[in-house]
């Protein structure tokens, strides 16, 4: 599938309807959500495969794994409502689209609560740290446990030469690459923020545990 293709189709998945500032809840974007499923799929990481994704908000990159050809996507997040939502989301495509969803992770993600979970791919993005400093390292942590082939995650650019030598010297993954430096518009979310959009540069990185 194009990525033209997949971003049209993930136009109308519906944002968080409440999001909770604490847990750092921001849209991803269907042009985004898009880019990173399209390098994932390119690797052969997608198609057939089964896909985790870790803090699955309304559920746009579990949707867009379901899109590309992944064969069971299990999604996972700490917030009910944002569940209730995924789930809306995915009963909005025609035929119906049916993710795997398991209440878990939040500040503390290196436990995901009921049963071990094992995945081809694991792709996720996750909170950037604003709130609970150093949640986006602990959410790379518990995908490199679950993810048998590959993790894809945004993570902020100015934290790129501290996240690759976290990855590889401290949780000991097996390699960690950027493959592409996008731009996250932002929208107004809370009533803190003062500006419509903020432009954010983000890293797409593949690692491999």
């Amino acid at each position: 599938m194009r990525l033209k293709q997949l971003e049209s189709l993930l136009e109308d998945v519906e944002p968080f309807r409440e999001p909770n500032n604490e847990l750092e809840q921001y849209p991803t974007g269907a042009h985004l959500a898009a880019c990173v499923l399209a390098e994932a799929h390119a690797r052969g990481d997608v198609e057939g495969r089964v896909v985790a994704d870790l803090g699955v908000g309304g559920g746009v990159l579990a949707i867009a794994s379901l899109l590309a050809g992944a064969r069971r996507v299990v999604g996972v997040d700490v917030d009910p409502g944002a569940l209730e939502l995924c789930r809306d989301n995915c009963d909005a495509f025609e035929p119906a689209l049916r993710p795997t969803l398991r209440l878990g992770l939040g500040r503390d993600p290196s436990s995901l609560g009921g049963p071990p979970l094992r995945a081809d791919t694991v792709v996720m993005n996750p909170p950037f740290g604003t709130r609970a400093r150093g949640v986006d390292v602990r959410f790379l942590r518990c995908a490199l446990g679950v993810a048998r082939t590959a993790v894809y995650s945004l993570h902020k650019s100015s934290t790129r030469a501290y996240l690759e030598r976290h990855a590889l010297h401290v949780l000991r993954a097996a390699s960690a690459t950027v493959l592409a430096e996008l731009r996250y518009e932002l929208p107004r979310v809370y009533a803190h923020h003062r500006k419509d959009v903020v432009t954010i540069e983000v890293d797409l990185w593949r690692f491999e545990p």
